[in-house]
């Protein structure tokens, strides 16, 4: 968020932009030629490449009917493409999501795992892995390979209404309360998670790091509909928050004078934020720093308005899961390398640099 004036005099609601900011409709059309770019880039790229054109044909095939049952049918469709869907959908909710906390939190270095969302699935996830066989031996019959996903998509609503409850006051919601919450939590939900990799066995130990780190290569139709389902869901539910957080950028007292539902605005970011980044957290892993880096760069091209911050955020967290997924991908054939460290990895020189280039606007 950007910081209100030294001298505590207020912000309009919609700040003017200055010349040089772009403006919500650049935004747009910008956002979505880079998710353009970065979809066609990952579409060819990987340890099978297929051509754009052949791209093409596969798609016009598939619309038209005519499938004939080729090599570059048969992967794109089957194993690409839903695996680009998430990466999109992934991206999107996360960028969204961090956009939603920052303007929350009135702090730039806010992001969706301060409510405890990617820690408590990532507990739950790990307590499935280790303890699942042994105390509940009748997930696996009942629920099969949804047993991990559902798990943990429970566990980061869990930790997310829990630090929510212990954040609650006489006065209402307090972040601050919040976020020392979060941070408490956090703590104790990665202690859980040590203690399970001290009893995994060397097996679970694997698939416990590999979930942790984040990854696109169990994407599969039913999975790519259930998160791009909720993350279209919350990207509405989240536009209407945009308002509400720009009064609230002026100090919460004073966004109550201007009568905004203060409270309300909370529940409602809180909730979006945790339905939306526990969905993907339970079908990727944990994806790390997308939901810091896009809101930065889309607040130092764009301003502080979240009317452009929110879609911005979106587009520009699926394009860089998009491309970041592409070289995890093809950097080490025939292995993969995870997808969190990628997004750290091309996200924390690119976002330096920008601090670097709009220092003064930040």
């Amino acid at each position: 968020m950007s910081a209100l004036p030294a001298d505590g005099a207020a912000m309009p609601v919609d700040p003017p932009r200055p010349s040089r900011r772009l403006s919500l409709t650049s935004v747009l059309w910008l956002g979505a030629l880079l998710v353009l770019v970065s979809f066609v880039t990952a579409s060819a790229r990987g340890a099978y490449a297929i051509g754009f054109a052949d791209i093409l044909k596969t798609l016009w095939a598939a619309l038209t009917g005519g499938l004939d049952g080729s090599a570059d049918e048969l992967v794109f469709l089957n194993i690409r493409l839903p695996r680009l869907l998430l990466g999109l959908a992934a991206g999107a909710g996360l960028g969204m999501a961090g956009a939603l906390m920052q303007g929350l939190f009135r702090n730039p270095l806010a992001d969706p795992g301060l409510i405890g969302v990617s820690s408590g699935a990532a507990l739950a996830a790990g307590g499935a892995i280790v303890l699942g066989s042994l105390y509940f031996p009748e997930l696996p019959r009942a629920l099969g390979s949804w047993t991990l996903v559902l798990m943990a998509f429970a566990g980061s609503l869990a930790v997310t209404v829990l630090i929510y409850l212990l954040a609650q006051s006489e006065g209402g919601t307090r972040v601050g309360l919040m976020a020392l919450a979060g941070v408490a939590i956090n703590a104790l939900a990665g202690a859980g998670l040590g203690y399970l990799t001290f009893l995994a066995s060397d097996e679970q130990l694997r698939s416990i790091q590999f979930w942790l780190l984040g990854s696109l290569g169990g994407a599969r139709w039913s999975s790519v509909l259930l998160v791009g389902g909720i993350v279209v869901v919350a990207g509405v539910a989240a536009l209407t928050c945009a308002r509400p957080l720009n009064v609230i950028a002026l100090g919460e007292a004073q966004a109550v004078l201007m009568g905004v539902d203060v409270e309300r605005t909370k529940r409602r970011a809180i909730a979006i934020t945790a339905l939306a980044v526990g969905a993907i957290t339970a079908t990727t892993g944990m994806i790390g720093f997308v939901g810091l880096l896009s809101p930065h760069c889309v607040r130092l091209v764009a301003g502080p308005d979240h009317r452009m911050v929110i879609p911005g955020s979106a587009m520009l967290g699926a394009a860089l899961v998009l491309l970041a997924d592409s070289v995890a991908r093809t950097a080490v054939q025939p292995a993969e390398l995870p997808l969190g460290v990628l997004t750290a990895f091309v996200g924390v020189p690119f976002f330096l640099f920008l601090l670097r280039q709009f220092r003064g606007r930040v």
